[in-house]
């Protein structure tokens, strides 16, 4: 068996399940967003106003911030999963889960705010 299929040490079924499940989230997202960024809009969203239009749809700010949300935990887990690689001691994992925790969630309350403020604008 190769290494890199081997369990790793800290790292769950329960992180891999929501890893494989926001990858085939992602995908669905992707999909929708750029249909309608690019195939729906006409035109496509080229400038400010375009994109200020085009949230005041209620939908959109929510499936974009949902997009976010996922991008964000599937990525950092993904990061978790590169560091486990390097086999840290557990007070370093503990230091990068809190950071790799903080940060996402700063950055999906800044999408959010920044999402609801384009969406406030029109």
């Amino acid at each position: 068996m190769f290494p890199s299929s081997l369990p790793k040490r800290y790292e769950g079924s329960g992180r891999w399940l929501i890893k494989i499940i926001s990858g085939l989230v992602i995908i669905f997202f992707l999909g929708l967003h750029y249909v309608v960024n690019h195939l729906v809009a006409s035109g496509g969203l080229l400038t400010y106003a375009d994109v200020v239009a085009y949230y005041q749809n209620p939908i959109i700010p929510i499936m974009e911030i949902a997009f976010l949300a996922v991008v964000i935990c599937h990525s950092f887990l993904g990061v978790r999963s590169i560091l486990l690689d390097l086999h840290p001691s557990p007070t370093v994992m503990k230091i990068a889960n809190l950071a790799l925790f903080t940060v996402g969630i700063a950055a999906i309350i800044y999408g959010t705010w920044l999402a609801l403020t384009i969406a406030s604008r029109g």
